[in-house]
């Protein structure tokens, strides 16, 4: 677009959203939907961290089509972000979005949830998640603000789902059978997936990354573990995860082996009599170095790790209740 336009359409529509996403960098398409099976569809994320470059959008997204309907999984970064994944979903097919399912609490899934609800679509979210995303994500989103540019995040808000829940359900919404998974507090309060049994295909939420260092900040280990476990179970053919490349159900294992490895680390450090400071570089794990975001987001979960692992020994809580 003419730089001159674009500033034109700043200065006459400063507050319409969408007159902003025509000027907004980068580009307002989302990446291009990827089938996985019959109408199962998957929308990579950048990767890495968040930035004006990637635009923030980072994570993964996806949606169903069914008989009568579509289900978005996730809604992207911001307003813009959201927009774009409705117009690639409505590129793709001509049925209707039911619902918008958001399966955890991380700004790069959350803000786009206000394009959905202007677009006359529910947003649905765990209950346990609803409350932490109120709580705290107004202080998320000034945050992006400030990382990614009012521009960037124009139209962006916290936005309240229209239907919540508390536990495991079958969605029925787009005529064909899909399953809501919750294992109780996991990779986080409320944190859930979407399996669709009749093509064996898991989007995976908060519970998996794919060669990326998870997030404990929110997490309770074991429950966390036991969710991994109940999800290799299923045997999926293809699974999305958070963040990285979907693919085989390796990556389930994969996930539980570091947070195993972060937890047996931080245990023997405290058991070591290890300083606190002295923790980010003590915890290091080699085989997952490679990993995006191990400089950043493993320093930072080594320190909770080691704190948890030491609170549990002041309490003497067996390995099984260890958090």
């Amino acid at each position: 677009m003419d730089r001159r336009l674009c500033q034109t359409l700043l200065a006459a529509f400063v507050f319409a959203p969408a007159a902003l996403a025509a000027c907004a960098s980068p580009a307002a398409a989302a990446a291009a939907p990827l089938a996985l099976a019959d109408g199962v569809y998957w929308m990579p994320g950048a990767g890495g961290a968040a930035e004006p470059a990637n635009g923030g959008r980072i994570g993964n997204s996806g949606f169903v089509v069914g008989p009568e309907g579509v289900v978005a999984i996730d809604t992207g970064t911001s307003y813009l972000h959201g927009r774009a994944l409705i117009a690639a979903i409505r590129a793709t097919t001509d049925r209707p979005l039911k619902l918008a399912l958001v399966t955890h609490v991380r700004p790069e899934f959350l803000f786009g949830a206000s394009a959905f609800r202007e677009a006359g679509v529910p947003v649905a979210m765990h209950a346990q998640a609803a409350r932490l995303m109120v709580s705290r994500c107004d202080t998320c989103l000034e945050q992006l603000r400030r990382t990614l540019g009012d521009a960037a995040m124009a139209g962006s808000a916290v936005v309240r789902p229209q239907r919540e829940f508390s536990g495991a359900l079958a969605l029925e919404e787009t005529g064909r059978r899909l399953e809501l998974l919750h294992y109780g507090h996991s990779s986080g309060p409320g944190d859930v997936a979407l399996w669709d049994p009749a093509n064996r295909v898991l989007f995976a939420g908060g519970l998996v990354e794919n060669r990326r260092v998870p997030d404990i900040a929110d997490a309770d280990l074991p429950g966390w573990q036991r969710a991994l476990a109940a999800l290799a179970a299923l045997a999926p053919r293809s699974v999305v995860p958070a963040h990285g490349p979907a693919g085989p159900a390796e990556q389930i294992a994969a996930t539980a082996a570091y947070l195993k490895a972060l937890d047996e680390r931080a245990h023997t450090l405290v058991a070591d009599g290890a300083s606190l400071i002295d923790v980010p570089d003590a915890a290091a794990l080699p085989a997952y170095a490679a990993w995006d975001q191990y400089e950043t987001v493993h320093r930072r979960n080594a320190s909770i790790a080691f704190l948890r692992a030491e609170r549990a020994l002041l309490l003497g809580l067996p390995a099984e209740a260890r958090p």
